[in-house]
């Protein structure tokens, strides 16, 4: 089995054409951030993504994981642009599953009216409803005999300019940690994914106002998966990590499509291991490190 885990692609859509309603508050702040300085390092997203579904096509992807933020505002017409850019990878034999970013929820709009379930819901679903806490996650996919992936939720919206940290409440927290117990999980290779990096490449926290907040609980939650991987995105550098008393490591996607630091991992899950191999963008296509593989 084949799995493509990709990051933060922030499709780039014109701004202009937002309604006005769409710029009270923090998303003018942002707008004006993203159009003077960020805009250059994504104008080329849905490119990137085209040869992104080619490459998921040529290295025969079973599965595409994506760890969040795929717009830059989380307003409607980003959304929708970027749901239909990534559409692709929802068509390959075992199809997708997806998470929310910080910025697809930027504001508190975006969690009022339900918007990214509106356009990514169909990759955002569980096989196990009554596991889940009391606020619908963590989402449970089981493929096969031989995978699960557990999708925890972790991004929430951040109107204060200066704040983009996350926290995982604590009851998906307890929920997470009951269904990482049970039998049935056991003999399957088990992927939790979540947007934010419990730790930076260097091991350490990540800044308070940037970070997940209660990334030692989540620690504690994932650190007696037996046979795994923790896959994240928000920080924009793709890395792999190991922590003293954790037994998954930790993948990190980086952004797929920010220019010059694009990243993302080919995991290969088969009854004997599993291995990880990071992927690259080299001007005009997504290509593997294929001296760089990992066992997970």
């Amino acid at each position: 089995m084949r799995i493509l885990h990709y990051s933060d692609v922030h499709v780039d859509v014109p701004l202009s054409g937002l309604p006005i309603r769409d710029w009270l508050g923090k998303r003018l702040i942002g707008g004006l951030n993203h159009t003077l300085r960020r805009r250059a390092h994504f104008v080329h997203s849905r490119k990137k993504l085209a040869a992104l579904v080619r490459f998921a096509t040529e290295q025969s992807v079973d599965l595409a994981i994506g760890t969040g933020d795929f717009t830059i505002l989380g307003t409607h017409a980003e959304l929708e642009a970027a749901s239909e850019a990534v559409a692709p990878l929802g068509d390959l034999p075992l199809g997708m599953v997806v998470i929310p970013g910080n910025h697809d929820l930027y504001l508190h709009d975006g969690v009022n009216d339900g918007r990214f379930a509106k356009y990514f819901g169909k990759w955002c679903t569980t096989d196990r409803p009554e596991l889940a806490s009391a606020d619908g996650w963590p989402l449970v996919r089981l493929f096969g005999d031989d995978l699960a992936v557990i999708s925890v939720a972790s991004a929430r919206p951040n109107p204060e300019p200066w704040r983009s940290s996350g926290r995982i409440p604590d009851i998906e927290l307890e929920a997470l940690t009951k269904i990482l117990a049970r039998p049935e999980l056991e003999d399957r290779f088990t992927i939790v994914i979540t947007h934010y990096a419990p730790r930076l490449a260097n091991g350490r926290p990540d800044a308070a106002l940037h970070g997940l907040e209660n990334a030692d609980d989540f620690l504690r939650a994932v650190a007696p998966i037996k046979r795994g991987v923790v896959l994240h995105g928000h920080v924009h550098r793709r890395y792999r990590l190991e922590l003293p008393g954790v037994r998954p490591p930790f993948l990190g996607a980086g952004s797929t499509t920010q220019e010059g630091h694009e990243g993302l991992w080919l995991i290969q899950v088969e009854s004997g291991g599993a291995t990880a191999v990071p992927g690259r963008w080299n001007g005009s296509a997504y290509e593997l490190e294929g001296n760089l593989a990992h066992a997970l």
